[in-house]
């Protein structure tokens, strides 16, 4: 079969990028198919200042370009579509990306996960203006202000606790008065003096997307029916992340949350077949990390390939 790639790469994130760089200056000339998220999360992000090398930050849509840039120098292909499914019980493998099949000897699987938002048109327009997903990206940006984290689980109380370093306030918004965090998670973020609960309440609106920025959020109370506004200048999201990983299902494991199951950061239980970056990792989820997972994913497939080929 003389079409088949030597390495697939699905995604074009941190690790999709910097899988393909390594894979490309190894000259195994990889195919990257950029996804339904070109860019990943970081292209919706502003300033980057957490990315070593960049001592006065970068721009989060820069950063993933750049990237993109220096693996295409090297030989990288670059192919827009997104997979529908795969079948992984043949070699080659056989991607089907949109209206069409590839055949590969390898596959790194660097879809990253999109994180969960609220569906408002106001919140999707301030994303990196005072909405965020990432606490650890973007709490520094607001230190000394009061903010609000808007979620009722683990990953809720992680973002409010670390939000404490930067904010006077963190207000945790719930839509119920039960929470399902831990029993520990929660009674860590209630001790905490910074942080304060509205229950019972969702947001309707996020203000004020004219001035480019987050000034209050328009909440309803659920028992009451009260609308008003309430002021903050960040909201943050801790509703979770969706790997995305579901054409994957019953081919590979998966943790309850759908995340990737690797061993040793990248293998997956398909020989030849690697996982890297926020697919499979729902623990650090940096730039940084995914990086660095996508350059094990490809010299563990340089490594395959010489013992198979």
């Amino acid at each position: 079969m003389n079409n088949v790639r030597n390495v697939v790469i699905l995604g074009s994130g941190c690790s999709g990028h910097t899988a393909a760089l390594y894979t490309a200056r190894a000259n195994l000339k990889p195919l990257v198919i950029e996804g339904h998220e070109p860019g990943g999360q970081l292209s919706m992000t502003t300033l980057v200042e957490n990315f070593p090398g960049f001592p006065e930050g970068i721009q989060g849509p820069e950063l993933v370009e750049n990237m993109r840039k220096q693996a295409a120098r090297f030989g990288a292909e670059y192919q827009v579509g997104h997979v529908t499914s795969a079948d992984l019980s043949t070699r080659p493998f056989k991607v089907h990306i949109s209206h069409h099949v590839v055949h590969a000897r390898t596959l790194i699987i660097a879809s990253g996960a999109s994180a969960r938002w609220l569906g408002l048109p106001s919140e999707q327009a301030l994303i990196g203006h005072g909405v965020s997903s990432c606490a650890t990206c973007d709490g520094f940006f607001f230190s000394g202000k009061e903010i609000v984290v808007v979620g009722g689980g683990d990953s809720a109380m992680e973002e409010a606790i670390f939000l404490t370093r930067f904010a006077t306030k963190v207000t945790l918004i719930h839509r119920r008065d039960q929470f399902r965090a831990s029993k520990i998670m929660l009674e860590r973020a209630q001790r905490n003096d910074k942080i304060h609960f509205l229950t019972d309440t969702v947001v309707e609106e996020v203000n004020d997307v004219s001035k480019k920025e987050v000034t209050s959020l328009r909440v309803r109370n659920l028992k009451t029916g009260d609308v008003y506004d309430f002021p903050t200048s960040a909201l943050f999201l801790g509703i979770g992340h969706n790997p995305n990983a579901k054409m994957f299902e019953g081919q590979l494991d998966t943790d309850s949350d759908g995340y990737l199951k690797t061993k040793d950061n990248v293998f997956t239980r398909v020989p030849g077949v690697f996982a890297c970056g926020d697919v499979q990792d729902r623990r650090y989820r940096q730039a940084i990390t995914a990086a660095g997972s996508g350059c094990m994913a490809a010299l563990e497939v340089e490594k395959f390939l010489e013992e198979h080929e």
